[in-house]
């Protein structure tokens, strides 16, 4: 959806913003035993870390390597554009998960001899949830609104 570098770039800070941010309300929840006020001031307090390296792997690494991964199986030319874009969605959950779980078991848990068992617990405890808040949620909800804030310029490149 994005047409130029400027507009892949924010694209992607909204995206990151809103996905990593969800993730770490739904982590310390989840730690704390559920869901409260006080969790989501705690979230964007301690989610800056991970914002920036999620950012830096998918902005030059994770969405390259979706695209061609989903290319395997779906076809950009012929197939519609929705499959295309679950296939590339589906691909950056199953890549930057087990990338950032292994990361964050590190950041805050340091290095320990259950590092192995932490990083697969909280794996299969996130990825269910990053799947279904990027494809049902955070997707569609930053595609509206990155369409309303360039609506002018995507018009115009058309």
């Amino acid at each position: 959806m994005p047409k130029t570098k400027p507009q892949s770039l924010i694209f992607t800070l909204m995206m990151v913003f809103c996905m990593v941010y969800l993730m770490t309300v739904y982590t310390i929840s989840d730690k704390f035993g559920g869901l409260s006020i006080p969790i989501f001031w705690i979230a964007l307090r301690e989610m800056w870390i991970e914002y920036i390296i999620v950012f830096l792997l998918i902005f030059f690494v994770i969405t390259k390597l979706a695209q061609k991964l989903a290319f395997r199986i779906v076809n950009p030319v012929n197939d519609k554009k929705i499959l295309i874009i679950l296939a590339i969605q589906c691909f950056t959950v199953c890549l930057i998960v087990p990338t950032i779980t292994l990361i964050a078991v590190f950041i805050h848990n340091g290095f320990s001899t259950e590092w192995f068992v932490q990083w697969i617990t909280l794996a299969v405890k996130c990825f269910p949830a990053a799947l279904c808040l990027q494809i049902f949620f955070v997707e569609p909800f930053v595609r509206l609104l990155f369409r309303t804030i360039f609506k002018k310029q995507l018009i115009k490149s058309e």
